[in-house]
């Protein structure tokens, strides 16, 4: 079954074995980033200087 809620926006190879990933909810617009090394990994919203949610406006 494929998710059509998330789109991946932008993806970096950081190091060795390791990505970090801006994934957006397009329902929210809110982005996240998941960050992936090896077997282990760890998701976090994006905050602005402010602590608020990164919002992608053009989702909503």
């Amino acid at each position: 079954m494929e998710n059509d809620r998330f789109d991946i926006k932008e993806k970096e190879g950081v190091s060795f074995m390791t990505d970090a990933i801006v994934i957006v909810d397009k329902e929210t617009g809110v982005n996240y980033l998941y960050v992936c090394r090896g077997y282990g990994g760890g998701l976090t919203p994006l905050l602005d200087a402010e602590g608020k949610p990164i919002v992608t406006k053009w989702y909503r």
